[in-house]
């Protein structure tokens, strides 16, 4: 055994290398640091010489900070990107964006490409005589991928079309400035992030070997992977989707209403919620605005829906699930039955399909570009199948069906293969669900208290919208809660409201992101979602790094 001694010195020895080990290493860093200081200084003082025997240095550079303060009002008047067209030939524009790529063509030509909103033009900087520099193709030589500039030059047509391009005309630069650099070494390329994985496997089998960037990695660089032209359109169709969906239902008599986001108890299962401190209470969040939207139809309002976020504490980690999305809910008073439901369902997302696909179709080509699907298959009147002539269905291809139990997710995508083959349609309603298998607030069938009036709407398979008449009688309300397990106490008032009088109503709840996700035949839901949010992705800004950008004694 070792003497005290001996292991001391051997640790001191052992502390002592790893010290010097340490310091060589912060010396070079510290050396390579200095290098590259000195490089930029020299790089610097070079750039300020050229700027400085150059008489058209005004019409290049960087744009000082001071300048960038909101400092003055130019009234110069900008041109989008996506509107420029032959229309534009001849005239002086302005216009701004990301670098999208660059080329230098010798000493006295440079090609960059903007990116506006997904939008791309090709300026090409040429040296000319009181016009534009050799100094200023060394200024954009210095550019960086990513870098925000402004670009003022005069519009011309080429002889040929461009490609890679989506505005095909051409800017002959005049004045460049760069309003803020991006670094040099991005995590990721947007061209590596906006490829198909067909174009990458086509390269593979042509001996070449492409970037694929995992969703991963997309996520991390969120920021950046959103600037790929098909997350562009994915997001500017998502807004169509959301604007047609109010637009149609205001034309209904329908009201939109905002519906609180905390409340006292589980409006679903228990399981499924998000439960926080509400100053010195439980609270939760509300995994469905609809408990708010029947006191409101309850309230005299008619015909509502409510759009906005929606919490499901589901501890799963799938391609169509989230922990937030975007709800489209509606509820509305029944007349006679609720097949007055069903009615809105089917013209209301029929007019969508239709709209998306006749108005929206440049948004559409571009997510088939990355993402290729095939058109939704749908019928101009709404096919409507009975859970009972479901489970017929899949019992004669041999599939055992319990015809008292829900619906598990393989039968679900089997019966919309079944329906597609069928009656060539991939946009259809099931409805009269067993009463076990839906909420304690649901409608029983009158002719069968084992069925329910309730219905869920399927696209490519999949659950993409669920609704049902609902039960708005008190007593048996407060009944089918027991039944169903949910705590009376926690929805007493709920219940209570029913009591004053209750119009028959009914009303269906779709999620934004699924919607625009089997529409467009995407993946994942997470292709469909600006920052997702499920139990393996944190939350992007934590209250750390916002502590740190808004300090204590920051006034707003």
């Amino acid at each position: 055994m070792d003497s005290p001694s001996s292991t001391v010195n051997f640790a001191s020895e052992e502390s002592s290398e790893c010290s010097k080990k340490q310091l060589k290493k912060e010396a070079l860093k510290a050396e390579k640091l200095r290098r590259k200081n000195e490089k930029a200084a020299t790089s610097d003082a070079a750039s300020a010489k050229l700027a400085e025997e150059d008489p058209l240095s005004a019409n290049y550079g960087d744009v000082p900070f001071e300048d960038l303060q909101s400092k003055a009002v130019t009234g110069w008047m900008r041109t989008k990107i996506f509107s420029l067209n032959a229309e534009f030939a001849d005239t002086t524009v302005l216009i701004g964006g990301h670098v999208h790529t660059m080329r230098a063509v010798g000493e006295k030509m440079f090609f960059l490409v903007l990116r506006q909103m997904g939008a791309t033009v090709q300026c090409v900087v040429t040296v000319a005589e009181g016009l534009v520099s050799a100094q200023m193709i060394q200024f954009c030589k210095s550019l960086t991928r990513e870098s925000i500039v402004d670009v003022v030059g005069v519009v011309t047509i080429p002889t040929e079309p461009i490609k890679g391009t989506t505005q095909q005309v051409e800017i002959q630069v005049r004045k460049l400035y760069c309003i803020d650099r991006a670094i040099p070494n991005l995590p990721i390329n947007i061209e590596d992030a906006a490829r198909s994985e067909e174009d990458i496997k086509e390269a593979e089998k042509a001996g070449h070997k492409l970037v694929r960037v995992n969703q991963d990695t997309q996520l991390n660089c969120r920021i950046l992977d959103l600037r790929t032209p098909a997350n562009q359109a994915i997001f500017r169709l998502k807004y169509s989707v959301i604007k047609f969906f109010r637009d149609f239902l205001d034309s209904e008599d329908f009201m939109e209403i905002q519906t609180p986001k905390l409340i006292a108890g589980a409006s679903e299962d228990g399981a499924s919620v998000f439960q926080l401190d509400y100053f010195g209470q439980p609270a939760y969040l509300a995994q469905s605005p609809q408990l708010h939207m029947q006191m409101a139809i309850c309230a005299g309002l008619g015909r509502i829906f409510v759009t906005g976020p929606v919490f499901k504490a589901k501890d799963s980690y799938t391609d169509r699930h989230q922990c937030e999305y975007i709800g489209l809910d509606v509820e509305m008073e029944i007349y006679e039955h609720y097949f007055e439901v069903l009615d809105i369902v089917d013209r209301l997302f029929v007019s969508m399909f239709d709209y998306l696909n006749e108005k929206c179709k440049e948004l559409l080509d571009a997510i088939n570009k990355q993402f290729p699907f095939k058109p939704l298959k749908y019928l101009q009147k709404t096919l409507l199948l009975t859970f009972d002539e479901g489970v017929k269905m899949l019992k004669d291809t041999g599939i055992e069906i319990d015809p008292f139990e829900d619906l598990n997710t393989e039968s679900e995508r089997t019966l919309g293969r079944l329906v597609l083959e069928k009656y060539e349609t991939e946009f259809y309603i099931l409805h009269r669900y067993p009463l076990a298998v839906r909420p304690f607030y649901t409608m029983p069938c009158n002719d069968n208290p084992l069925y329910s009036n309730s219905f869920d709407v399927f696209i490519r398979g999949e659950e993409v919208i669920s609704g049902a008449q609902r039960l708005h009688v008190a007593d048996l309300l407060a009944a089918r809660a027991e039944v169903c397990g949910v705590d009376a106490t926690t929805i007493s008032t709920y219940v209570d409201w029913f009591r004053y009088g209750a119009p028959l109503h009914g009303g269906f709840g779709a999620e934004l992101e699924r919607v625009v996700m089997l529409f467009c035949g995407l993946s994942n839901i997470r292709q469909a979602t600006l920052f997702p949010q499920d139990p393996h992705i944190p939350v992007p800004y934590e209250a750390s790094t916002v502590c740190q950008l808004y300090p204590d004694d920051h006034t707003f």
